[in-house]
């Protein structure tokens, strides 16, 4: 039944694109983020979903007129640097042939993101864009914090088979990313019960986020309660709300849960032995090798030559040393900028969103964008989630909104106020030396 409904959805879905390819944009993002085929159980589960959609995407982009350039903002343009680096750090790589699979992956990924960038154009456009990103993670997290609840806290949360977020960690930095994405929603909405409805959806999500017994995802998510906090109007009862929520969800949670937080900070569990191993040999690699390893560098022959420990292989667990051992110190460079710039045009959504009141959202936004950016650098820091497509999404709504601000011509008027205003001025002037327009000539 599962399958039967998902190929009702997909298949016209994608026909739709061919015609109106932002529907292809959103279905793609569906797709890509929530993976819903990984929830079937027959034919559908391994069904070339995503390339279904992604080219009739293609083939709407390109017979559709109303498409823009993807250039709309430095962010857009750093990620576009990243993709050439990536590149040719695949064709330098230790094993190129091992590194061009995940290169066509992480290729799929930002182009995709670049098609989104060149066909969300409306606000309209945006909050489509904002729910879809939101509700596609936001599905996991509902369905975890019930879980979380009915099991007590003994058994943990995952994602979908196969995806970015299958992991319990990595769901749960998804989650923490969502919540403040849920927060910009449910500002837009205007009854009562829908706004209630997603306080529940982002308790929900809290739970979740215990519930998937993450150390890094507690460490994540105090940074980004801390800064909602702190950008918060009543601090003081911002904070109560926040202490009464953390008591009850932390009172749930059994000693298994707690002896593992106890963990943080220490070297004592093999996970840690295995991050810090990892990254050291990441490190090794950048500081010997200027084009880093490529992608395919978590393999024994590898490990002889950098790690510390050449005995335990994992992956390096951190989107700072994921980039740093396979792209090298430039790409981790890069990488760094593509967020920095991103953190800075959330910024300025925030300044034009005081300024003018019809870019009023664009303030919610802005502020919503970061605080996720924050539980993404935090969390991200354990996890490896360089190339997860839900933080080059919210990017690509990042910049979008920008562009819409700046296609309203509000950057323009200082300019045309300080011309109205000269212009005034040389009229009162004439007025004044009774030179009006209205005086005979030679008077």
């Amino acid at each position: 039944m599962r399958d039967l409904l998902l190929l009702l959805i997909i298949l016209p879905g994608g026909l739709a694109a061919i015609r109106y390819p932002f529907v292809g944009a959103m279905l793609w993002t569906w797709v890509s983020i929530m993976n819903p085929h990984r929830l079937t159980w027959n034919f559908m589960y391994d069904a070339p979903v995503a390339m279904f959609v992604g080219l009739c995407t293609l083939i709407g982009l390109m017979t559709n007129r109303e498409r823009r350039s993807p250039f709309q903002g430095a962010p857009a343009v750093w990620l576009v640097v990243l993709v050439g680096w990536m590149c040719v750090t695949t064709i330098m790589a230790f094993d190129t042939a091992g590194s061009v699979d995940n290169l066509v992956k992480a290729l799929k990924i930002d182009i995709m993101v670049l098609v989104t960038l060149m066909l969300v154009r409306t606000k309209r456009e945006m909050i489509v864009f904002a729910w879809v990103l939101a509700l596609s993670v936001a599905f996991y997290g509902v369905k975890g914090g019930i879980f979380t609840i009915v099991t007590g806290g003994g058994s943990r949360v995952y994602g979908p088979d196969g995806s970015y977020i299958e992991e319990n960690n990595a769901l749960a930095v998804a989650l923490i990313m969502t919540v403040p994405l849920l927060r910009f929603l449910q500002t837009t909405l205007t009854k009562v019960w829908q706004r209630h409805a997603m306080t529940v959806m982002m308790a929900l999500c809290g739970v979740s986020i215990l519930g998937s017994h993450s150390r890094g995802a507690l460490l994540a998510i105090s940074a980004m309660l801390a800064v909602l906090w702190w950008r918060g109007r009543n601090k003081f009862g911002a904070g109560f709300l926040i202490l009464v929520f953390g008591f009850a969800a932390l009172s749930m949670m059994p000693e298994e849960w707690w002896s593992r937080m106890e963990t943080i900070g220490t070297h004592e569990d093999r996970s840690a032995q295995g991050r810090i191993n990892a990254w050291m040999m990441a490190f090794n690699i950048a500081r010997e090798n200027f084009f880093g390893g490529g992608f395919s560098i978590y393999n024994q022959w590898v490990y002889d030559l950098y790690a510390p420990d050449p005995t335990f292989i994992v992956s390096a667990h951190s989107i700072y040393f994921h980039m740093l051992g396979e792209h090298g110190f430039v790409g981790l460079g890069i990488y760094l900028c593509l967020w920095v710039s991103t953190w800075r045009a959330a910024a300025w959504l925030r300044k034009q969103g005081k300024i003018h009141q019809p870019a009023a959202w664009c303030f919610e936004l802005g502020s919503m964008i970061q605080v996720s950016l924050v539980g993404f650098a935090v969390g991200g820091a354990f996890l490896s989630l360089a190339y997860f497509d839900y933080t080059y999404d919210l990017m690509a709504l990042t910049v979008a909104a920008c562009a819409w601000v700046r296609s309203r011509g509000w950057e323009t008027e200082p300019t045309a106020e300080r011309s109205r205003l000269f212009g005034m001025s040389i009229f009162l002037g004439d007025r004044l030396l009774g030179r009006s327009k209205s005086a005979p000539q030679g008077s």
